[in-house]
């Protein structure tokens, strides 16, 4: 009698991260004044690579893509010496190529340390909070900082996971 014999069925591996907290730090100030003087449009890339990454897997929704629109923001690491400027277009998120004195204004800016970038992001931090110690400065459009700060208050990580591939999805767990 001829035995099948089942082949295993690839699994990628489940990571388990242990929880970890951003400790409040400050980057040394030689590492800034290297940072000023560096171009600042490549530092756009890839954070509007990841909010296009968000965008795409549902984080935010039509209705607040359209309150976006036109809008020119500003992301300062302080301690980095970096900025990175980028716009809504077309319900995308864009990198904006060009700075100096001809550039355009931002309507929104947020400066902060990169602890308290990396603290926001891990939500062990929220905006309201670092604000009010001035460990975050908003500058520009109220309403539209307002706006902002609830859209990013919304991302519900658990949920995005679920529409990520499954490989990936089983990295996240």
């Amino acid at each position: 009698m001829d035995e099948q014999v089942a082949t295993p069925r690839f699994r990628f591996p489940t990571v388990k991260l242990p929880s970890f907290t951003v400790p409040a730090f400050a980057l040394p100030p030689s590492l800034a004044a290297i940072g000023k003087r560096l171009p600042q449009w490549p530092h756009a890339i890839p954070l509007t690579l990841a909010l296009n990454t968000l965008r795409r897997f549902g984080a935010f929704d039509a209705e607040q893509m359209a309150a976006l629109e036109g809008r020119h923001f500003r992301i300062r690491v302080l301690d980095a010496g970096t900025v990175a400027d980028f716009s809504v277009r077309g319900a995308s998120f864009v990198p904006t190529l060009r700075s100096g004195p001809d550039a355009a204004p931002p309507d929104l800016t947020f400066a902060a340390s990169l602890s308290a970038y990396l603290q926001l992001l891990a939500r062990q931090e929220d905006p309201d909070t670092l604000f009010f110690a001035r460990r975050l400065s908003i500058e520009g459009d109220t309403e539209l900082s307002l706006h902002v700060k609830n859209m990013f208050d919304a991302i519900d990580f658990s949920a995005l996971r679920e529409r990520l591939p499954k490989p990936l999805q089983s990295l996240f767990r």
